[in-house]
């Protein structure tokens, strides 16, 4: 119980003082999605069920890829 009301006080916190920074964060990956799903109908005639799941999809790898690269690139830059 004292680790879980130690992990809401510690979110909290963090949401206090980032509360900007999410809200925009949020209100940006709506858009995100909603522009993505809109250009992949458009463009490549697919289904509205398809352009969400790429819409979602995609830029999760693409963080997944720049996590690695990113963490490569230190690598090799603190030889």
């Amino acid at each position: 119980m004292e680790i879980t009301n130690g992990i809401f006080k510690a979110t909290g916190q963090i949401y206090k003082n980032n509360r900007g920074s999410i809200l925009r964060t949020i209100i940006y990956t709506i858009g995100h999605f909603a522009i993505a799903i809109t250009v992949l109908m458009l463009v490549a005639d697919v289904s509205f069920g398809i352009a969400l799941t790429d819409a979602i999809v995609e830029p999760i790898a693409n963080s997944i890829w720049y996590f690695v690269l990113d963490k490569w690139w230190a690598s090799k830059s603190s030889e």
